[in-house]
C-alpha cells in the first residue's frame, strides 16, 4: 500500500470557457496532495484553450493534431495515454468537486483491493450552480450486478467515480465512434470486470444546462444505446430479461423523441416495440402519466 499514490484526473474540454475555471480549480484544490491533472482541449473556439493554458505547469494541456475536434471519447483516450496514476478520475469540463472527494475515494480503494471502482453521492445543478436534485437516495446500496448497470445506468462514470488504472487497462479505450453514450458503454464494460463500492458522502456537482442536454445529443445517446446493448450481449452472459427490458427502454426513449419531433408514425413504431418487450413497465408508465394529469 502506497502512502500517497498518484491520481490522474482527465478533463476533456470543448467550448466551456464559462465553466472550465471552476472545474480546474475544484481539481487543483483537492486535499489529496498527489494529483496529475490532464486537460484535453477538443478544438475549442471560445477561449477555453487560452483559459486552460493560463494555468501553466499546474496541469498538463493536450490537444489533438491540428487542434481538431474529435469528440469526448478521443479526448479522454488521449488523456488516458498520458496518465501515469494508480487511480484515474474523469471530470467533465462543466462539472466540479468538493475538496475532499479524491482523498475519500483513494483511502477506500487503498483499504479494499478487491474493489475496482468507488463512487459517491452528489448533486445535479443548473448553470449557476443551484442544486436541482440529489443523485442517489438515502437508502441506495451498490448491487454489484452488471445486469443492473446495463439496464439502468444508475451511476456516473465522469465526475463521480474513481477507478483503478489497471481496470481501465483491462477495459480498453473509450469507443471513439460514439459521440454520445460513451460513458455508459465504458461503465458497462468496467462492471463486467470488477466490483463497485458506494460511499454516501456528497462530493460532486453535475451541471445541467442547455449546452449539455440538446435534443440532438439525446437522440444520439439512445441510438448509440442500441449499439452498446448489441456489443454487451455478445461480450457477456447477461440475462435475457435484462437485454429485452433494456431494448424496451431504448425504444421508449426513441418514441418520446419522435413525439417531440412531431413524427407520430415513427413514434408509434418505437413505443409499440417498447410495449411488446416490457409490457409491465409500459403499463406502469401509462398509469403514472394518467395519475399525473
Amino acid at each position: 500500500m502506497e502512502s500517497q499514490p498518484l491520481v490522474s484526473v482527465i478533463t476533456p474540454a470543448y467550448n466551456r470557457a464559462g465553466f472550465i475555471d471552476q472545474t480546474i480549480r475544484s481539481a487543483l484544490d483537492q486535499t489529496w496532495p498527489n494529483i496529475q491533472l490532464i486537460v484535453v482541449d477538443d478544438g475549442s473556439t471560445d477561449g477555453t484553450l487560452e483559459r486552460v493554458a493560463a494555468y501553466g505547469s499546474q496541469l498538463t494541456l493536450l490537444t489533438h493534431d491540428g487542434h481538431a475536434n474529435r469528440g469526448q471519447s478521443a479526448s479522454i483516450n488521449l488523456g488516458l495515454r498520458h496518465a501515469t496514476g494508480k487511480y484515474l478520475a474523469i471530470l467533465d469540463s462543466d462539472d466540479y468537486w468538493e475538496p475532499g472527494k479524491l482523498a475519500l475515494q483513494v483511502a477506500f480503494l487503498e483499504q479494499h483491493p478487491d474493489i475496482g471502482l468507488v463512487y459517491t453521492n452528489g448533486y445535479g445543478v443548473d448553470a449557476d450552480g443551484n442544486i436541482i436534485y440529489v443523485c442517489h437516495r438515502e437508502d441506495h446500496v451498490e448491487p454489484n450486478d452488471p445486469d443492473r448497470v446495463l439496464l439502468d445506468c444508475y451511476l456516473a462514470l465522469p465526475v463521480n467515480s474513481l477507478v483503478r488504472k489497471s481496470v481501465y487497462d483491462q477495459a480498453g479505450p473509450f469507443e471513439e465512434s460514439f459521440r454520445a453514450g460513451q460513458d455508459h458503454d465504458m461503465l458497462v464494460r468496467i462492471a463486467e470486470l470488477t466490483r463497485f463500492a458506494y460511499l454516501p458522502d456528497y462530493t460532486w456537482y453535475y451541471r445541467r444546462h442547455a449546452g449539455s442536454i440538446s435534443s440532438l445529443h439525446q437522440e444520439r445517446r439512445w441510438q448509440t444505446g442500441f449499439r452498446i446493448l448489441d456489443n454487451a450481449s455478445r461480450r457477456y452472459p447477461y440475462r435475457p430479461a435484462t437485454l429485452r427490458r433494456r431494448k424496451a427502454v431504448l425504444n421508449y426513449r426513441m418514441g418520446r423523441i419522435r413525439l417531440a419531433q412531431r413524427q407520430p408514425l415513427s413514434a408509434a413504431a418505437y413505443l409499440f416495440k417498447a410495449f411488446l418487450q416490457d409490457p409491465f413497465r409500459a403499463l406502469r408508465v401509462i398509469v403514472h402519466l394518467d395519475q399525473s394529469r
